[in-house]
């Protein structure tokens, strides 16, 4: 499944995340956890790649990010839980069209290692002006927050998120990616 993501994002601070959490209080969170994956030397990184299994309590998704113009095509392919702790465990990744995608991009899926995980604790909701998540992120130790708007059109999308946050007292604050954060915790560490 290929799925066009345009989003917009800003970190959140404590008190933030706070009044953001009341306005959400009534959409259950759901854990998820992603697992990232690289080359020893980041070659993913480098040509902007993202490839990551995401853990739920009933499932898993395998999904590879290449960037694009506007926004990012995602790649996803469901597996079982059973299925995702064994390419988690091995880097061992079956034969599908996201690892034809990644041999295309010139990395060998042979290279591939388990960099770590990043555990989220998200609620999600549909809002008039797109998908809006609410993340609660921990990882190598630290706890951030973010809070995300997944839009179709990406100009408006823009202008409405910065509304958004313009009305509910949230300064807008630059958010790297999830494995971008998650990716400077190891390097940090070598």
């Amino acid at each position: 499944m290929n799925h066009l993501e345009i989003e917009y994002k800003s970190m959140l601070n404590k008190a933030e995340f706070n009044r953001m959490e009341a306005l959400f209080s009534h959409v259950p969170a759901v854990t998820q956890t992603n697992y990232y994956f690289d080359t020893d030397d980041f070659i993913m990184r480098k040509k902007r790649l993202s490839l990551r299994i995401r853990t739920f309590d009933k499932g898993a998704e395998l999904t590879l990010k290449i960037p694009r113009e506007v926004g990012t095509l995602e790649h996803n392919i469901d597996l079982s839980r059973q299925e995702a702790r064994s390419i988690i465990e091995s880097c061992h990744f079956p034969d599908s069209t996201i690892k034809a995608l990644i041999h295309e991009q010139g990395v060998d899926c042979d290279q591939l290692r388990n960099l770590g995980h990043l555990t989220t604790v998200r609620r999600e909701k549909e809002t008039p002006i797109g998908l809006m998540a609410l993340d609660k992120n921990n990882y190598a130790g630290r706890i951030d927050y973010e809070l995300e708007l997944e839009v179709e059109d990406a100009i408006k999308g823009k202008a409405d998120f910065e509304a958004f946050l313009v009305e509910h007292d949230i300064e807008l604050k630059y958010a790297k990616s999830k494995v971008a954060r998650f990716c400077s915790t190891l390097k940090q560490k070598e």
